[in-house]
């Protein structure tokens, strides 16, 4: 086998929604990980031996009693730098809200001198949440999924249009292959800030790397000035 070894670059590792027990909602009081304290041991012992971020990535985190869809971000020293609680939660299929608690807050944090966010599958049918990140000045926004097979024709234009409405990179991972019934997607894709594909997925399980060039998501904003140009007076 082969292995990669991160070069002098940040490097930024990213997995899907639910990566730790996928949907098993039925199970949550079994299988809910107590403070994500496990989740957050097992990634900090990767980052720490191949020096990497994990940027992405959800697991089924209990709090206090109650249960949270939660994405942790973790650096190169395996130490946790931010969570974010899913916001929007699926009212179908899965039925997330009789089960999660909502999230109440966006998930900004400097990745090694890189402003960068976090959202969470569901999330991305409101770009008025996305809008959000990009007023705050996030460059990339990591998007953690579960996306049903048959419902990915309606991801990838959404994940390429925020990307270009907002001029910021889009790396978005989604899980693929059998989950009890539910048959998920894979299609996983980096989006530059011209909505164009940087990198896509197969659709199974597989991985892809990709080298970006932040100083063209700068370049990209001050020439259409997508944010400065805004009219908030008119809505």
């Amino acid at each position: 086998a082969q292995y990669y070894k991160p070069a002098d670059l940040t490097t930024a590792l990213a997995l899907p929604e639910l990566w730790d027990v996928g949907y098993a909602l039925d199970s949550v009081d079994a299988l809910a990980d107590s403070n994500a304290e496990q989740a957050l041991d097992f990634l900090g012992s990767l980052s720490r031996k191949y020096g990497c971020w994990f940027t992405s990535g959800s697991v089924m985190a209990e709090i206090g009693g109650l249960y949270y869809n939660r994405a942790l971000v973790v650096n190169p020293r395996g130490e946790l730098v931010a969570h974010y609680d899913k916001v929007h939660l699926v009212p179908f299929i899965t039925v997330e809200d009789g089960v999660f608690e909502m999230g109440s807050e966006p998930c900004i944090y400097d990745l090694n001198g890189i402003t960068a966010g976090n959202v969470i599958c569901y999330d991305i049918m409101f770009p008025e949440w996305v809008r959000i990140y990009a007023l705050r000045g996030v460059e990339i926004l990591f998007v953690c999924s579960q996306w049903t097979r048959g419902r990915m024709e309606l991801c990838e234009p959404r994940l390429l249009a925020h990307s270009c409405g907002n001029r910021l990179y889009t790396g978005a991972v989604h899980n693929c292959g059998l989950s009890g019934e539910l048959d998920f997607g894979g299609g996983s894709l980096i989006s530059d800030p011209s909505g164009v594909l940087a990198v896509k997925g197969s659709g199974e399980a597989d991985g892809r790397l990709s080298e970006l060039d932040l100083g063209e998501g700068a370049a990209n904003r001050q020439y259409l000035k997508v944010i400065e140009k805004r009219r908030p007076d008119l809505y």
